[in-house]
């Protein structure tokens, strides 16, 4: 592509060298710059791009982006300015890949919880109709069945569109996004052309990296800001914060409640741990699904597909037939009649959420265990408050590690702990081994109880002093439990 056709719609504050140039790559990191590349600088978080331009050169960047002309002019290599390089690299690598979002449906969701849920469930019913469609989410990426493994929520730009780009290729006609907050704020979105979003629900999460509740509500709510006139949004009314994710949107708005009148409202007629019968706009329907949080992402998923065009019965049908994600409330049962339930819940919200929902099909009739602990360098202040939600609903708690990346296991426990008063101390152990945690619980529990495995759900590893080890919360129940894998 050439450089001029990959700067159309943009607006550089000034261009020194040839822009009729041929562009065979375009980096945010110096080191994967190769002959005829763009690297764009970027000031980030963590280290400021600017600093490697020279290295970027080195390497073979034919361009340069960058928000100010360097002292060093090298010749032959064109430079380009703009006030702000971090929306850039979204516009410049869409356009790069063939804007792919503009040749299929490209559907976001957002929200603290649910999101996997929903892009995944709504994924896998569009590929169990017949379309081809893409998958970017926290567990892993899809092209039309094919994986593609990922290491977070929502990946940079050109990785993102790269992926994209390759939806299109293999004739994808719909895709869906976890959109993140840390997305939204870094622009990783930019330049994509959203069909549709989802807002699922917000509580405490990430205020490590936005500071405020009011910084991490904003940042979702900037995707909704962003939505396109002829696109549609669909927000959970039950929310405090549903409402305000529409106030200044563009596209189509609706809503989805289990609590009032909605345009997609439902109610549960029944419920057990295989599942529950509902009622969605007067039709009832079974679920393989549990809680009223699913209750909440199953009307989201269905307000979709309506909003998608697709026909009501339909989707109700492929509904019930969809299992819960990795990870997300997943049974199991020994013989002797121990449940457990493997779930993501890593905030206290979501932990809250998954208990209730686990008493209210439980009915006092066996004992709650809840396994949990909190993730390092990771906002601490949710530490205390994880403890507070398990021992609330809990009979026995143990707590033990998640991913205590660069801190010690035991401190972290220990901030968990200190948020618990003598009642909820007296039901609590902390084990920091999670695989003797998991063990213990397993082993001690009797007929009839409940086992909540809580934190890290679909993850197969655990990051400690930095180092990612194996471990898979669903390896270590099969085990204990004679289970076959």
């Amino acid at each position: 592509m050439k450089l001029k056709e990959l700067l159309y719609n943009c607006k550089p504050t000034s261009v020194l060298g040839n822009t009729d140039i041929n562009i065979k790559g375009i980096e945010i990191d110096s080191r994967k710059c190769t002959e005829a590349s763009i690297f764009i600088a970027v000031k980030g978080t963590q280290t400021d791009g600017h600093q490697y331009i020279n290295k970027a050169i080195e390497n073979g960047a034919s361009c340069i982006v960058c928000e100010c002309m360097p002292e060093n002019i090298v010749p032959n290599i064109t430079y380009i300015t703009f006030d702000n390089t971090t929306p850039i690299v979204g516009h410049l690598a869409t356009t790069f890949f063939g804007n792919p979002t503009k040749r299929m449906k490209l559907i976001g969701v957002t929200g603290t919880n649910g999101k996997t849920t929903i892009a995944t469930t709504l994924y896998n019913i569009v590929r169990r109709m017949g379309y081809k469609a893409g998958l970017c989410s926290t567990v892993c990426n899809y092209i039309d069945g094919e994986a593609y493994p990922t290491e977070c929520t929502t990946p940079d730009p050109i990785t993102l569109n790269s992926l994209l780009g390759k939806m299109a290729e293999k004739g994808c006609e719909y895709a869906f996004m976890e959109v993140s907050s840390h997305a939204v704020d870094q622009h990783r979105i930019s330049g994509l052309n959203f069909a549709g979003g989802v807002f699922t629900n917000l509580t405490r999460d990430h205020l490590d990296y936005h500071k405020t509740f009011d910084n991490y509500r904003d940042a979702k709510k900037g995707f909704f800001d962003q939505l396109p006139k002829g696109s549609f949004a669909i927000t959970n009314a039950d929310d405090k914060n549903g409402a305000v994710m529409l106030q200044n949107t563009k596209a189509t708005a609706k809503t989805y409640s289990i609590q009032s009148s909605a345009d997609f409202h439902a109610k549960v007629l029944e419920e057990s741990f295989e599942g529950m019968n509902l009622d969605i706009n007067g039709t009832e329907v079974f679920v393989q699904f549990v809680g009223k949080f699913n209750v909440q992402n199953i009307l989201a998923i269905y307000g979709t597909l309506c909003m998608m065009g697709f026909d009501k019965q339909d989707a109700l049908v492929q509904l019930s037939a969809m299992r819960p994600v990795n990870g997300r409330f997943e049974t199991f049962r020994s013989d002797k009649g121990v449940t457990a339930v493997i779930d993501y819940a890593h905030t206290p919200d979501a932990l809250k959420n998954v208990l209730s929902t686990i008493n209210e099909v439980l009915q006092g009739k066996g004992k709650l265990w809840t396994i949990c602990g909190a993730g390092g360098n990771r906002d601490k202040g949710k530490r205390p408050l994880m403890a507070q939600e398990a021992a609330k609903q809990s009979d026995r708690i143990i707590i033990t590690s998640d991913n205590p990346r660069d801190e010690d296991p035991q401190d972290i426990i220990n901030d968990m702990l200190a948020g618990l008063d003598k009642e909820g101390l007296d039901k609590t152990i902390s084990i920091v081994n999670r695989k003797e945690a998991i063990r213990t619980a397993c082993m001690t529990a009797q007929k009839g109880d409940v086992i909540l495995i809580a934190g890290k759900g679909h993850e197969d590893y655990q990051i400690i002093k930095g180092v990612k080890y194996h471990f898979d919360d669903h390896e270590v129940v099969r085990q204990v439990f004679g289970l076959e894998n």
